[in-house]
């Protein structure tokens, strides 16, 4: 048996095609090719029965250490083998991280990376695939606090996805894992225990958005309240680095900035960068020993990052010493959740590029692209200029090829979700940058089967069931059960194949552009 395993993987693993086996006396079980590993005169695979997931272990000895290791029940076969068929828990994944290395998340470091979110849990086998040609070091396990809170997961759960997944499609160059949008040092504890390895802070709530209009008394006013301890400084050491001096930062590009710029970006970032730096030492502190790289996302503010901006919070982090992998600005023009950019491409283009340098005159980071999902004209802007590293962060947009998949498969079902999502998407929608239009998305009756699968490359429905992910995924009906969340997951398990379809030709269509 053991034999016929290892020929399967050679003859069946290139597209990981399930293939039926008799190896198991209740009946067949399906093996993903790819998935065969063997250690210690142990076969593992995954495997499933219908429509169930499992980690099967094949050996001639029952009383092999680390055939016994794992959780599962062991069947005696006739012809001297056992197979001890494994559930996809927790403390398996934790075992197969130590026995399989290419399981565990690593630095990423100054490469091009594309975080792939999945806030249901079944899509990263289909982001493995779709990896396929390109240079993209991948983000499996990515998923921020708002997320957890809102799907009812753990970190736990977010990285065991990954870990399955990767042992599934015998993905073995690498991956990372980002604890996204962290605000506080509690953030980082529960992260890092679950094997986290890329840290994004989000010192949203510390920037000071009115900076951009108010007068510049107002703005003295305000420098003097800010969190000095902290930085290290004062007003007048910062503006004395800055005010009227003159950076070139080559090629054309030269930062100038006068008072008024260096008072408003001292307001609008400073307590920001204190937070920032508040977070960094303690994940360099506390997790020393640990491996960790950490990106600043300021891009869910309300007004966009200037060249000036950048590179004044790029200069204090580095004089605070604190080393980022990659820096999300707010960027001009709208970077809505779930569709493709608003505004002039050209002129994104060009700021765009501005960034890159900025980021090159301090020895180089990733500008990362928050709310990346779908922004197809931006990608292939980007990698047309073939210049500096990039960082994508998508989460949303998994999630709505999985309600497509419900579309298609189960329109019933999917009408009820439509419907529901409608009602709460009002509330939803307050902590997200969207502009759909309820006017524009009908109630289900209104559509016919059809019609509800192209619900989808229509902007308006998109970020309608984009935002609404939370409360589809955990509202309990009456009598106590949920409301959607069960079925969602049953039409993905039993259209698997449709499922990987629906999302590999969907990042293909992200990653393409870059190429």
């Amino acid at each position: 048996m053991i034999e016929v395993l290892k020929s399967i993987k050679v003859e069946s693993g290139k597209d990981n095609q399930l293939v039926k086996l008799d190896i198991l006396s209740s009946g067949n079980v399906e093996v993903y090719p790819k998935s065969i590993n063997e250690l210690n005169g142990v076969l593992f695979f995954i495997g499933k029965i219908g429509i169930l997931k499992s980690l099967f272990l094949i050996s001639n000895d029952k009383s092999n250490q680390l055939f016994d290791k794992f959780n599962g029940e062991i069947t005696e076969q006739d012809n001297g083998y056992f197979v001890k068929n494994c559930p996809l828990v927790h403390s398996n994944a934790l075992k197969i991280q130590e026995n399989f290395p290419f399981t565990i998340p690593q630095l990423l470091g100054l490469n091009n990376s594309f975080g792939f979110g999945d806030r249901i849990g079944l899509a990263n086998h289909a982001h493995v695939r779709s990896l396929e040609g390109s240079e993209f070091k991948p983000v499996f396990a990515q998923q921020s606090i708002r997320e957890l809170t809102r799907t009812k997961r753990t970190p736990e759960q977010v990285m065991d996805a990954a870990i399955w997944a990767v042992f599934q499609e015998s993905f073995k160059t690498g991956f990372g894992a980002d604890a996204d949008h962290l605000k506080t040092t509690d953030d980082i504890d529960l992260m890092i225990n679950a094997g986290f390895t890329m840290f994004t802070f989000d010192p949203g709530e510390f920037v000071i958005n009115e900076a951009d209009s108010i007068s510049v008394a107002e703005l003295e006013k305000k420098a003097k309240e800010l969190n000095w301890d902290v930085l290290a400084d004062s007003v007048k050491g910062l503006v004395t680095r800055y005010d009227d001096k003159v950076f070139d930062l080559r090629e054309g590009l030269i930062i100038n900035p006068s008072y008024e710029d260096v008072m408003r970006a001292m307001v609008k970032y400073g307590n920001a960068i204190a937070h920032i730096k508040t977070l960094f030492d303690y994940l360099s502190t506390e997790y020393f020993n640990v491996p960790y790289e950490v990106e600043i996302s300021v891009d869910e503010t309300e007004s966009v990052t200037t060249p000036f901006e950048h590179f004044f919070m790029a200069s204090e982090l580095s004089r605070l010493n604190v080393k980022i992998i990659s820096l999300a600005p707010r960027f001009i023009g709208d970077f809505e959740k779930g569709i493709d950019y608003k505004g002039d491409i050209e002129v994104f283009k060009t700021e765009y590029l501005k960034h890159v340098k900025i980021a090159e005159y301090f020895g180089s980071y990733k500008i990362s692209l928050h709310s990346g999902s779908d922004k197809f004209g931006v990608y292939k802007a980007i990698g047309s200029l073939k210049r500096g590293y990039t960082h994508v962060k998508t989460a949303g947009t998994s999630y709505l090829e999985a309600l497509k998949v419900v579309a298609a498969r189960n329109p019933e079902e999917f009408r009820k979700i439509l419907d529901f999502a409608r009602i709460e998407y009002e509330k939803e929608k307050q902590t997200y940058h969207v502009s759909a239009d309820l006017k524009y998305v009908k109630e289900s009756k209104d559509y016919t089967d059809e019609e509800l699968v192209d619900l989808f490359t229509q902007n308006d429905a998109r970020q309608v069931l984009h935002v609404t992910f939370g409360k589809v995924l955990t509202t309990l009906d009456e009598k106590g059960n949920l409301l959607f969340k069960d079925k969602i997951y049953d039409c993905l398990k039993k259209n698997e194949e449709l499922h990987y379809k629906f999302l590999i030709k969907h990042f293909k269509n992200h990653l393409d552009p870059f190429k």
